[in-house]
């Protein structure tokens, strides 16, 4: 059988990613084009490989894992980031998720559940360790008990998305200026040209924001972005 897809793993821990890597081919649907020791070796492997995933530790010299999750994102757009760390930080995994990794594992994951992560994060499923979900869900409605309570008529319409406080972080920073351009009636070719990348980037960031989002659709990304939850009413366009 052919392996399906490529895979990065990233680690300064010579001997855990050599084993990782050894495990990792040992699943047929898996081939491993590199590794790297840091954020620099793995944005020159993305060069040459084009990996479908990355496999990231955080505590690498140098940039740290989270840190250095926009630039490799910039370098292949396509290529998904599932993080898999010691860390279980709060703010670490709020950082990854915010920077835009698709998901946020701890290393004491079962290989065979490892597994079927990395499938799920191909498919484009954000997936989390349920010790960290358990950690975002009590941060989550620890602020939403702090916050005032909003009257009925400023609730947005029931869309299947997720709630601003979550959803917001799921997105990279470069994504949420895309939602704002598209909150702003903006089309592809504009929004490309705002932030001077390519149109096919922009289509990338515009379903990875639909997909982290829970929503169907550009119309319901703008009204979801106009919501002054979102926090996106404050981004302004430059001058064209």
């Amino acid at each position: 059988m052919t392996p399906q897809f490529k895979l990065l793993v990233v680690d300064d821990h010579a001997l855990f990613r050599r084993g990782l890597v050894a495990l990792l081919t040992q699943d047929e649907r898996f081939s491993v084009s590199g590794q790297a020791g840091d954020i620099g070796e793995a944005l020159r492997q993305i060069d040459r490989d084009s990996p479908d995933l990355i496999l990231l530790d955080n505590h690498l010299p140098g940039v740290r894992g989270v840190d250095g999750i926009v630039s490799l994102k910039e370098a292949a757009p396509g290529t998904r980031i599932l993080m898999l760390t010691v860390s279980e930080n709060e703010d670490d995994l709020s950082a990854a998720l915010q920077a835009g990794a698709d998901g946020y594992l701890l290393k004491t994951v079962e290989l065979d559940h490892l597994s079927a992560y990395i499938i799920k994060v191909l498919a484009g499923e954000p997936v989390i360790s349920p010790e960290m979900m358990a950690k975002l869900l009590i941060a989550f409605r620890a602020k939403a008990a702090a916050a005032p309570t909003a009257s009925p008529d400023s609730a947005p319409a029931d869309s299947g998305a997720l709630p601003e406080e979550i959803g917001m972080t799921l997105l990279s920073a470069r994504e949420r200026e895309v939602l704002a351009l598209i909150a702003q009636g903006d089309s592809n070719k504009l929004i490309a040209r705002q932030l001077v990348i390519a149109e096919a980037t922009v289509k990338i960031h515009v379903q990875n924001i639909l997909r982290k989002l829970q929503l169907g659709s550009r119309v319901q990304a703008a009204v979801y972005a106009t919501d002054p939850a979102a926090g996106l009413t404050r981004i302004k366009k430059s001058p064209r």
